[in-house]
């Protein structure tokens, strides 16, 4: 049975409200103007009035040192990597006003970042000091759904669960967090979230910076706000999108500085906010090399000057930093005079040393990946998103919506119909995207995905491969990665099956459920 964390001041989940309307600061519905610009393929999201929003760049100090995720303890035991987690919970001082209630993995806030490499069989022993069940979901990991850790593997109060697998993948950013049906935003929010590092040999050959927290830093960013007595708050950030809060905290740090040692720094971006989209860029619009999405390296570095990511994306960049300077990374919001309540807010300062330590240039080459072949793909399926629905369905633990069969290719269309973009992910699998509008993706989206997101009325079409892993129990989730939404049900599930094997759950593809938002 699952109960309610008792942690103070997190924001209930609300009754849903109309997908076109937007809850106001004074708790009331009003209508609100949504502005989306698309630029060559960057999703840019204005900041509306009363919506709550972090302080506009140059307000800030910075005065706070940058916190780095420890790396995880593991032991090599009968030829098994094996990790320990324990979620549990405390209090973190991150305000002024008081400690704030957390929740945490081997801590109070956050966890420690796992590595392991490719090849390697690894085990996760994740025992649960809540007063409520959890699951520890591997986002971006291949592997299979039993060991998946989404809503159907809950761990209960007391409980160790010991999830095993080989690592088959290529070198990438990925993370963990909760995926308990109906308090996924809750559990995430409080603090339960962390870093898993895949390596391999061809990344390791580039000359990439990789001394992790040295050169290679991980920058895990949310957004939050706070209480009078410094607990975490929120209901009146509670949108149609989720949870908006006015703090930005890097690591559990908020608004931090990084002292950066070296010429150049790796800056592992995960977008770990329950609804906030970024737009990540530096204050001096400097050109940085974005080198991995999601799932792993690009083909070349591709010369950015800004990285929009959606709640649960990751992004790998690559950034020189002179003797002696300090720049910001900031989340751009669009031209001001597209909306009066457009705002650009800091969300770290880096400071370079007087005398760096030199770094080599970024490799011309990253990775080979081939090009993106739906020529045999066996089917093709279409989701489309609108309310909190996914096909005018709302998430159902005892239905599966459709079997895929193992070692097979499909394409998936996928069209968003709110006014917002909706982060779409996909369990187990990197997926490719084919097009958008029918147009090749931009080159950010060019490499191996596993969230993406949806604006508005747009046509993705993706090529989604189901390798290796098949079982007739326990299915995969494909969702909208704000969290709140998928709280609310906009999540379906999928069996992978051997050829000719019956799904051990009741399927119902090409029914539809009238749960929904008219």
């Amino acid at each position: 049975m699952t109960s309610s964390l008792s942690i103070p001041q997190l924001p209930p989940a609300p009754v849903a409200p109309r997908p076109r309307r937007r809850r106001g600061l004074v708790g009331v519905l009003v209508a609100a103007p949504v502005v989306v610009v698309v630029a060559t393929g960057a999703i840019w999201i204005a900041t509306q009035t009363g919506r709550p929003t972090p302080p506009a760049t140059g307000t800030v100090s910075f005065d706070d040192p940058l916190r780095i995720p420890p790396l995880a303890d593991s032991l090599v035991i009968d030829g098994v990597r094996v990790f320990r987690l324990e979620a549990q919970s405390g209090a973190t001082d991150f305000v002024s006003q008081g400690p704030t209630p957390t929740l945490g993995y081997n801590g109070t806030y956050l966890g420690p970042t796992l590595v392991a490499a490719r090849g390697e069989t690894v085990r996760v022993d994740v025992t649960n000091s809540l007063d409520a069940d959890t699951t520890v979901h591997w986002h971006g990991m291949h592997l299979p759904a039993a060991m998946d850790g989404g809503p159907h593997s809950p761990i209960q109060p007391g409980a160790t669960w010991h999830p095993e697998w080989t690592i088959d993948q290529p070198a990438a950013t990925l993370w963990y967090h909760p995926h308990l049906h109906g308090e996924t935003r809750a559990q995430v929010d409080a603090g339960l979230a962390g870093m898993f590092l895949l390596r391999d040999p061809d990344e390791a050959a580039l000359a990439l910076p990789r001394d992790y927290g040295v050169d290679d830093i991980p920058v895990i960013v949310q957004d939050r706000s706070f209480s009078s007595d410094g607990a975490f708050s929120g209901g009146l950030g509670m949108q149609f999108d989720g949870v908006l809060g006015d703090t930005v905290l890097v690591n559990g740090t908020p608004t931090p500085h990084l002292d950066v040692a070296t010429e150049r720094v790796r800056l592992r971006l995960l977008n770990g906010s329950s609804a906030r989209m970024y737009d990540f860029t530096f204050a001096d619009d400097r050109t940085f090399d974005l080198i991995a999405t999601d799932g792993g390296l690009l083909e070349a570095p591709v010369p950015s000057t800004s990285i929009p990511l959606s709640p649960g994306e990751r992004a790998e960049i690559v950034v020189t930093i002179a003797s002696g300077e300090r720049v910001a990374l900031q989340s751009r919001a669009p031209d001001p005079a597209l909306n009066a309540g457009a705002a650009t807010f800091d969300v770290m300062q880096l400071r370079g040393a007087d005398a760096p330590s030199p770094s080599p240039e970024v490799a011309p080459v990253l990775a080979e990946l081939p090009a993106p072949d739906a020529a045999h793909s066996v089917t093709e399926r279409s989701f489309v998103m609108s309310g909190h629905n996914i096909n005018d369905r709302q998430m159902d633990m005892s239905r599966v919506d459709f079997t895929v069969n193992v070692d097979t290719s499909e394409v998936w269309t996928v069209r968003n119909e709110n006014p917002l973009p909706h982060s779409f992910h996909v369990h187990d699998t990197q997926f490719r995207v084919l097009t958008i509008d029918g147009a090749a993706p931009p080159p950010r989206l060019a490499g191996w995905k596993d969230t993406i997101a949806l604006e508005k009325d747009r046509v993705y079409r993706l090529l989604v491969t189901f390798d290796d892993y098949a079982d007739p129990t326990t299915p995969y989730m494909y969702h909208c990665h704000l969290l709140w939404h998928e709280d609310q049900g906009m999540m379906g599930q999928f069996l992978v099956v051997e050829p000719g094997q019956q799904p051990a759950l009741t399927t119902t593809e090409g029914e539809t459920d009238d749960r929904h938002d008219h």
